[in-house]
């Protein structure tokens, strides 16, 4: 990938560099850095989280690995064959993925978890690049509302035409399908709000799409 989709020195949000410089000081064998982009260079299947987690990709510096929204997940991957892993360590565990690369919407840790709409769109710009790099066919899957609109902005689209709500799927410019759900975090999962079986269907539907197109 040729677009600049990753600046692993990027302090353009002070709120979040700070943050981070604290956390540093608290966890200094942690990552505390912004969080590259994952996976398959050529992926057909990009899927667009929210942000590290202060335990999980901030400490580890991959993404969805270490915290509980990456059990769902990569057990989803793997069961589709994008993983070769059903379940995930760290960074040095072998995992790999085939036709699939995970980011997200925020690159760097926020306090609480919670990004503020300036770092969003401080951000945007190398979502954007990344989404310029997929091939004609491929298929974005944002997970949660934040990271939906994300996609929208980086885009130039509207947020009105593109509605979120969980399974919504929708054509977007340069013949890239975007399919949403909800997000698979802990609070989503043990509440009930995100299913197993929800999160199944999901994942299959972006593996039968990838599939229809050869």
């Amino acid at each position: 990938m040729s677009a600049r989709i990753y600046d692993s020195a990027c302090r353009r949000c002070p709120r979040l560099a700070d943050f981070l410089d604290r956390v540093s000081v608290r966890h200094p064998e942690y990552h505390n850095a912004p969080v590259a982009p994952f996976g398959d260079a050529a992926a057909r299947l990009l899927i667009v989280g929210l942000a590290p987690g202060m335990h999980g990709a901030n400490a580890t510096g991959r993404p969805f690995t270490g915290d509980y929204a990456g059990i769902l997940l990569y057990r989803m991957l793997e069961r589709y064959g994008f993983s070769n892993l059903a379940e995930v360590s760290g960074a040095d565990d072998g995992l790999w993925l085939t036709d699939c690369r995970i980011t997200n919407a925020v690159k760097c840790l926020p306090p609480e978890n919670k990004p503020v709409t300036a770092e969003i769109v401080a951000c945007n710009a190398y979502l954007g690049a990344e989404l310029s790099s997929l091939a004609s066919g491929a298929m974005v899957l944002a997970l949660g509302g934040i990271a939906h609109k994300a996609v929208l902005r980086a885009l130039g689209l509207k947020q009105s035409g593109y509605p979120f709500a969980h399974g919504v799927e929708y054509a977007l410019p340069g013949n890239l399908q975007m399919l949403s759900s909800y997000h698979c975090s802990r609070y989503n999962t043990q509440t009930g709000r995100l299913t197993e079986a929800m999160f199944d269907a999901i994942v299959g539907r972006a593996r039968a799409y990838l599939d229809g197109q050869g």
